[in-house]
């Protein structure tokens, strides 16, 4: 089954951002994501639309975040890109005649529901920020040989 990635590769892009002192290209950010940078510049186009980052030509071109990483939830960044599907499973049929498959979806999505509400409600109280503090606790335990 193929999942739905971009919200962890547009993360991981914006926390080598956030490491970086100076603007990152289309190409380095591609090479971080595993993909092209068309692909990059289109996803960068929507965080910018959205006021997360800017872009600048030229020599010393590239991409910055430009908002506040306390003030980035994660909610807020899957809504950005489209609010992709956060689950890969569902009914068999949509509209079924049979009583006892009414039965299995209403189950199910009643199921569905409930977990995407909890899901995106803790995506909303995950910042940037945290993710970020994550990373400098992981790193700066490799530096002590802690992993």
């Amino acid at each position: 089954m193929k999942r739905d990635s971009r919200l962890s590769s547009v993360l991981h892009a914006l926390l080598h951002m956030a490491e970086r002192d100076g603007p990152m290209t289309s190409e380095e950010l591609a090479t971080c994501m595993h993909t092209h940078p068309v692909v990059v510049r289109r996803t960068m186009g929507l965080l910018r639309e959205a006021g997360l980052v800017r872009s600048a030509r030229g020599p010393q071109g590239g991409w910055r975040i430009s908002a506040d990483l306390a003030r980035i939830s994660l909610r807020q960044l899957h809504e950005i890109l489209g609010e992709p599907a956060i689950f890969a499973i569902g009914n068999r049929q949509e509209m079924p005649l049979c009583l006892v498959e009414q039965a299995v979806n209403a189950a199910l999505d009643d199921a569905f529901a409930q977990a995407e509400a909890l899901l995106l409600a803790r995506l909303g109280e995950i910042t940037l920020a945290d993710l970020a503090a994550d990373f400098s606790r992981r790193f700066a335990g490799r530096r002590e040989g802690k992993t």
